[in-house]
Protein backbone atom coordinates (compact mmCIF):
# COMPACT_ATOMS: atom_id res chain seq x y z
CA UNK A 1 0.00 0.00 0.00
CA UNK A 2 1.39 3.56 -1.10
CA UNK A 3 2.16 5.80 1.78
CA UNK A 4 0.40 9.15 1.60
CA UNK A 5 2.61 12.20 0.80
CA UNK A 6 2.95 13.90 3.54
CA UNK A 7 3.52 18.22 3.35
CA UNK A 8 4.12 21.14 5.44
CA UNK A 9 2.35 24.09 5.63
CA UNK A 10 3.70 26.87 7.92
CA UNK A 11 1.03 29.47 8.91
CA UNK A 12 0.88 31.90 11.91
CA UNK A 13 0.69 30.12 15.45
CA UNK A 14 -2.66 32.72 16.45
CA UNK A 15 -4.39 34.10 13.71
CA UNK A 16 -3.45 31.28 10.63
CA UNK A 17 -6.26 28.92 11.67
CA UNK A 18 -8.89 29.82 9.63
CA UNK A 19 -5.93 30.20 6.85
CA UNK A 20 -4.58 26.94 7.63
CA UNK A 21 -8.40 24.93 6.95
CA UNK A 22 -8.41 26.60 3.37
CA UNK A 23 -4.92 25.01 3.34
CA UNK A 24 -5.59 21.56 4.26
CA UNK A 25 -8.69 21.75 1.83
CA UNK A 26 -6.81 22.88 -1.53
CA UNK A 27 -4.44 19.88 -0.23
CA UNK A 28 -6.26 17.42 0.33
CA UNK A 29 -8.64 18.14 -2.55
CA UNK A 30 -5.37 16.36 -4.49
CA UNK A 31 -4.45 13.65 -2.37
CA UNK A 32 -1.37 14.52 0.01
CA UNK A 33 -1.85 15.15 3.55
CA UNK A 34 -0.94 18.59 4.93
CA UNK A 35 0.28 18.88 8.34
CA UNK A 36 0.09 22.60 10.30
CA UNK A 37 3.96 23.59 11.26
CA UNK A 38 3.81 27.18 13.58
CA UNK A 39 6.89 28.19 15.80
CA UNK A 40 8.21 27.61 17.98
CA UNK A 41 8.44 23.85 17.03
CA UNK A 42 7.76 22.24 13.87
CA UNK A 43 11.74 21.41 13.08
CA UNK A 44 11.12 17.67 14.09
CA UNK A 45 9.50 17.04 11.52
CA UNK A 46 11.17 19.07 8.69
CA UNK A 47 13.11 15.96 7.44
CA UNK A 48 9.58 13.77 6.86
CA UNK A 49 8.28 15.94 4.59
CA UNK A 50 7.34 15.35 1.00
CA UNK A 51 6.61 18.89 0.53
CA UNK A 52 6.43 22.61 1.72
CA UNK A 53 3.73 24.85 1.44
CA UNK A 54 5.09 28.25 3.19
CA UNK A 55 2.32 29.80 3.85
CA UNK A 56 0.95 33.82 4.11
CA UNK A 57 0.89 35.84 7.42
CA UNK A 58 2.89 38.28 9.36
CA UNK A 59 5.33 40.17 7.70
CA UNK A 60 8.54 39.39 7.54
CA UNK A 61 11.66 41.07 9.73
CA UNK A 62 13.83 43.21 7.83
CA UNK A 63 16.52 42.20 9.51
CA UNK A 64 16.74 38.83 7.85
CA UNK A 65 17.87 40.59 4.66
CA UNK A 66 19.58 43.65 6.22
CA UNK A 67 16.95 46.62 5.22
CA UNK A 68 15.18 48.92 6.69
CA UNK A 69 13.12 48.32 9.56
CA UNK A 70 9.63 49.74 9.79
CA UNK A 71 8.01 50.47 12.99
CA UNK A 72 4.60 49.50 12.22
CA UNK A 73 4.48 46.01 10.87
CA UNK A 74 3.65 42.76 12.42
CA UNK A 75 6.68 40.52 12.72
CA UNK A 76 7.41 36.62 14.15
CA UNK A 77 10.97 35.93 14.78
CA UNK A 78 10.71 32.72 15.23
CA UNK A 79 8.23 31.57 12.49
CA UNK A 80 11.02 33.34 10.02
CA UNK A 81 13.78 31.44 11.62
CA UNK A 82 11.51 27.91 11.28
CA UNK A 83 10.69 28.98 7.64
CA UNK A 84 14.07 29.58 6.88
CA UNK A 85 14.84 25.79 7.92
CA UNK A 86 12.38 24.31 6.37
CA UNK A 87 13.39 25.64 3.11
CA UNK A 88 16.88 24.95 3.47
CA UNK A 89 16.42 21.11 4.07
CA UNK A 90 13.44 21.62 0.81
CA UNK A 91 16.34 22.58 -0.96
CA UNK A 92 19.19 20.02 0.52
CA UNK A 93 16.36 17.40 -0.85
CA UNK A 94 14.74 18.80 -3.92
CA UNK A 95 11.05 18.69 -2.72
CA UNK A 96 8.36 20.71 -3.99
CA UNK A 97 7.96 24.04 -2.30
CA UNK A 98 5.11 26.37 -2.53
CA UNK A 99 5.38 29.92 -1.64
CA UNK A 100 1.87 31.46 -1.03
CA UNK A 101 1.55 35.70 -0.37
CA UNK A 102 4.20 36.25 2.63
CA UNK A 103 5.68 32.63 1.48
CA UNK A 104 6.58 33.51 -1.93
CA UNK A 105 8.78 36.89 0.07
CA UNK A 106 10.14 34.73 2.32
CA UNK A 107 11.35 32.10 -0.60
CA UNK A 108 12.93 35.11 -2.03
CA UNK A 109 14.81 36.23 1.17
CA UNK A 110 15.78 32.62 1.82
CA UNK A 111 17.62 33.23 -2.27
CA UNK A 112 19.17 36.74 -1.14
CA UNK A 113 16.90 38.77 -2.24
CA UNK A 114 15.24 41.73 -0.85
CA UNK A 115 11.94 43.00 -0.02
CA UNK A 116 9.69 46.57 -0.09
CA UNK A 117 8.20 46.89 3.45
CA UNK A 118 5.59 49.13 2.16
CA UNK A 119 4.11 48.81 -1.68
CA UNK A 120 2.02 52.12 -1.93
CA UNK A 121 5.39 53.60 -0.91
CA UNK A 122 7.34 51.59 -3.88
CA UNK A 123 5.24 51.86 -6.50
CA UNK A 124 2.94 55.02 -7.97
CA UNK A 125 -0.31 55.15 -7.76
CA UNK A 126 -1.33 51.84 -5.80
CA UNK A 127 -4.77 51.75 -4.36
CA UNK A 128 -4.96 50.80 -1.03
CA UNK A 129 -6.61 47.18 -1.54
CA UNK A 130 -7.40 44.56 1.17
CA UNK A 131 -9.54 41.57 -0.08
CA UNK A 132 -9.88 37.83 -0.65
CA UNK A 133 -11.91 38.46 -3.41
CA UNK A 134 -10.46 38.62 -6.83
CA UNK A 135 -9.67 42.08 -7.58
CA UNK A 136 -6.18 42.83 -8.69
CA UNK A 137 -5.64 41.79 -12.71
CA UNK A 138 -2.35 39.32 -12.59
CA UNK A 139 -0.15 39.08 -15.90
CA UNK A 140 1.26 35.45 -15.76
CA UNK A 141 4.92 35.58 -17.72
CA UNK A 142 4.17 33.66 -21.48
CA UNK A 143 6.85 30.59 -21.48
CA UNK A 144 6.96 30.76 -17.59
CA UNK A 145 6.09 27.43 -15.11
CA UNK A 146 3.32 29.34 -13.75
CA UNK A 147 1.54 29.74 -17.32
CA UNK A 148 2.05 26.04 -17.84
CA UNK A 149 0.38 25.26 -14.63
CA UNK A 150 -1.91 27.55 -14.31
CA UNK A 151 -2.82 27.44 -18.28
CA UNK A 152 -3.85 30.91 -17.99
CA UNK A 153 -2.34 34.13 -18.93
CA UNK A 154 -3.99 36.31 -17.01
CA UNK A 155 -6.80 36.29 -14.34
CA UNK A 156 -7.77 38.53 -11.21
CA UNK A 157 -6.35 37.61 -7.75
CA UNK A 158 -6.88 38.62 -3.80
CA UNK A 159 -4.51 40.87 -2.62
CA UNK A 160 -3.78 40.75 1.28
CA UNK A 161 -0.05 42.01 1.14
CA UNK A 162 1.71 45.09 2.48
CA UNK A 163 5.27 43.70 1.78
CA UNK A 164 6.69 42.56 -1.59
CA UNK A 165 9.57 41.18 -3.63
CA UNK A 166 12.20 43.74 -4.72
CA UNK A 167 15.66 42.56 -5.70
CA UNK A 168 15.43 39.29 -6.67
CA UNK A 169 17.12 36.22 -4.55
CA UNK A 170 19.50 34.10 -6.51
CA UNK A 171 17.87 31.63 -9.23
CA UNK A 172 14.96 33.31 -9.57
CA UNK A 173 12.76 34.32 -12.30
CA UNK A 174 9.94 37.10 -12.14
CA UNK A 175 7.02 35.07 -13.55
CA UNK A 176 4.07 37.34 -13.03
CA UNK A 177 2.89 40.84 -12.15
CA UNK A 178 0.10 43.10 -11.53
CA UNK A 179 -0.52 46.27 -13.42
CA UNK A 180 1.77 48.22 -11.46
CA UNK A 181 4.68 46.27 -12.00
CA UNK A 182 4.80 44.90 -8.45
CA UNK A 183 6.26 41.19 -8.62
CA UNK A 184 2.99 38.67 -8.53
CA UNK A 185 5.33 35.23 -8.86
CA UNK A 186 8.47 34.15 -8.74
CA UNK A 187 10.20 30.77 -9.49
CA UNK A 188 12.94 28.39 -10.13
CA UNK A 189 13.23 26.98 -13.13
CA UNK A 190 15.68 24.35 -12.36
CA UNK A 191 13.53 22.77 -9.71
CA UNK A 192 11.42 20.29 -9.86
CA UNK A 193 8.75 22.63 -8.33
CA UNK A 194 9.86 26.13 -6.93
CA UNK A 195 7.04 29.08 -7.32
CA UNK A 196 6.03 31.26 -5.12
CA UNK A 197 2.84 33.80 -5.51
CA UNK A 198 1.97 37.04 -4.26
CA UNK A 199 -1.94 36.35 -3.92
CA UNK A 200 -4.13 33.36 -1.60
CA UNK A 201 -4.92 30.98 -4.17
CA UNK A 202 -6.23 28.51 -1.07
CA UNK A 203 -9.26 31.33 -1.17
CA UNK A 204 -9.87 30.77 -4.67
CA UNK A 205 -10.40 26.92 -5.14
CA UNK A 206 -13.74 27.76 -6.75
CA UNK A 207 -11.81 29.39 -10.05
CA UNK A 208 -10.19 26.22 -12.09
CA UNK A 209 -7.01 27.80 -12.37
CA UNK A 210 -6.16 27.90 -9.08
CA UNK A 211 -6.92 24.47 -8.29
CA UNK A 212 -4.28 23.94 -11.60
CA UNK A 213 -1.71 25.47 -8.68
CA UNK A 214 -2.35 22.96 -6.25
CA UNK A 215 -2.92 19.93 -8.36
CA UNK A 216 0.73 20.74 -10.10
CA UNK A 217 1.86 21.05 -6.43
CA UNK A 218 0.48 17.83 -5.84
CA UNK A 219 1.97 15.79 -8.66
CA UNK A 220 5.34 16.96 -8.34
CA UNK A 221 5.25 16.08 -4.45
CA UNK A 222 3.82 12.49 -5.33
CA UNK A 223 6.57 12.14 -7.84
CA UNK A 224 9.47 13.18 -5.73
CA UNK A 225 8.26 10.88 -3.12
CA UNK A 226 8.44 7.82 -5.61
CA UNK A 227 11.76 8.50 -6.48
CA UNK A 228 13.16 8.09 -3.00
Amino acid sequence: MKRTPVVGVTTSLGGGRYMWWFYWLSLRLFGVRPIRLTAPGGAGVLKRLDGLVVGGGDDISAEIYKGEAALDIRIDPARDRLELLALEEAAKRDIPVLGVCRGAQMLNVFEGGTLHQDIRRAYEGVPAMWSPLPRKMVTVEEGSKLSSVMKSRKFRANSLHRQSIDRLGRGLSVCAHDRYGIVQGVEDRTARFRIGVQWHPEFMIYRRAQRRLFQAFARAVRERMEER
